[in-house]
């Protein structure tokens, strides 16, 4: 139930409420006011409904027996009726008698002019009742005449004054309601607006910032769930960032402590080398020392992508004449294929933009990379090619083995992490580089962009 007057729906239907009672009192203090108006007027006095007028009117009338009789008549209807207006036509057509007499009448009246005067006058304003003098119609008629507003109850005229009030009210409240609607609910948008905009917001470690929890409803709730994603989104970050420190030191000393032994084993095996052994011997030890070269590599790999990953290799930037940096580069590197039997094709031209922006050290290690893969994964083909390939779009350097491709499982390892040092020291150095691999071989291009002059 708490819970429930703390929401947005109890708010609004309190909202509702407030209209209703507004109204309420609103009404009730106008039946207040109401009833005093009427308590305060004076009565009419006798003043009667249209038929009971009409009747005692022809009433009198019957009962007059001479001309005398008219005058008081008159004057007595006059007391009760103060806005009448009465007058007496005889037998001959004259306006004989009149009192309170509203609108112009002729003198003299005829049948036309009776006729007119009746139909004129028939359920029209002011009432008026016209009956015969006496019992012979030869002594003419007389009229009564009152305005219909002397005859509306005290209800009725405090209607027609006050009338207005009642709609001028019921619009007031409907307008109140509607003011307090919008202010109900512009409250609502004003703060999931703030929401939406802390949610873009972003803190120097790139997770959203905290908000204000201002109120304990819906959006209140929303708030703090939200608060609540933030702080765990903090702590996982945390967390992440512990464990990637624990593991980088973990590899920095896990290579480290395998560095020291290799180097020692590695010694042992050049002193064996000297020996005179069987030759069966001697092969193990070259297959030692070459296991012990790649485990070193391996390791070397695992050391550089820890350092690229925390962004703490070094990179400095140099225009570099790319073409005879490859041939010095390649010049290292051609015995060491000529060793192993390789068909070595090298066929380097300078580029129109020759001048490439790298870090030399950088670019040395993806070459040594992309070599010894060729060296791990495609010894079986005997082969390799490194060249210089320029389109109108970009140049590039494609280095070519007709091994198994890469997705052939070998007896060499290590492939993967080589690859992915490949992936970010070229990025790093903005340039790409596109790997095609197949069964007859793979071909790698590290490509350069071409700038677009103008």
């Amino acid at each position: 139930m708490k819970r429930f007057f703390h929401s947005l729906l109890a708010k609004y239907v309190l909202i509702i409420i407030i209209a209703l009672f507004i109204l309420y009192a609103a009404y009730l203090a106008i039946i207040i006011i109401f009833f005093n108006l009427m308590g305060d007027r004076d009565s009419s006095g006798g003043q009667e409904g249209y038929e009971e007028i009409e009747e005692n009117w022809h009433q009198e009338a019957s009962q007059i027996t001479s001309k005398n009789d008219i005058n008081p008549l008159f004057e007595e209807w006059q007391e009760v009726y103060p806005n009448a207006s009465m007058f007496w036509v005889d037998g001959d057509g004259t306006l004989n008698l009149q009192s309170n007499l509203q609108e112009n009448l002729p003198d003299e009246w005829d049948a036309t002019y009776t006729a007119q005067f009746l139909k004129n006058h028939y359920d029209e304003d002011p009432f008026t009742v016209v009956a015969f003098v006496g019992e012979r119609e030869e002594e003419g008629f007389i009229v009564f005449q009152l305005p219909r507003d002397m005859l509306k109850s005290d209800g009725q005229k405090l209607n027609d004054e006050y009338g207005w009030a009642i709609i001028i009210l019921t619009i007031g409240v409907v307008i109140l309601f509607i003011f307090l609607s919008l202010w109900f609910f512009r409250g609502i948008r004003k703060r999931l607006v703030r929401l939406e905009e802390a949610m873009e917001i972003r803190d120097t470690d790139g997770l959203p910032i905290l908000i204000e929890e201002k109120k304990q409803d819906e959006i209140g709730d929303l708030e703090k769930s939200f608060n609540r994603m933030v702080q765990e989104l903090r702590e996982s970050r945390e967390r992440e960032q512990e464990e990637e420190q624990l593991r980088k030191e973990l590899i920095a000393n896990l290579s480290h402590d395998l560095r020291t032994p290799l180097t020692k084993i590695n010694a042992q095996a050049y002193t064996l080398q000297k020996m005179d052994l069987p030759t069966e011997a001697k092969r193990s030890l070259k297959l030692t020392s070459a296991s012990i070269e790649d485990v070193d590599k391996l390791i070397e790999n695992l050391m550089s992508y820890t350092l690229l990953m925390a962004s703490k290799y070094k990179k400095d930037l140099k225009e570099i004449d790319m073409a005879r940096f490859l041939r010095q580069y390649l010049a290292a590197w051609y015995p060491v294929f000529e060793k192993e039997t390789f068909e070595v094709d090298i066929d380097i031209e300078a580029f129109e933009q020759n001048k490439w922006k790298i870090d030399p050290l950088w670019f040395s290690r993806i070459l040594d990379n992309l070599l010894q893969n060729v060296l791990r994964h495609a010894a079986d083909g005997k082969y390799i090619a490194v060249g210089t390939e320029s389109t109108e779009q970009h140049d590039a350097i494609v280095v070519t083995d007709k091994g198994k491709g890469m997705k052939v499982d070998t007896e060499q390892k290590g492939a993967g992490i080589g690859l992915s040092i490949v992936d970010m020291m070229v990025k790093g150095m903005r340039l790409d580089w596109d790997m095609d691999s197949t069964e007859k071989g793979t071909t790698i291009k590290i490509i350069r962009m071409k700038r677009v002059e103008g």
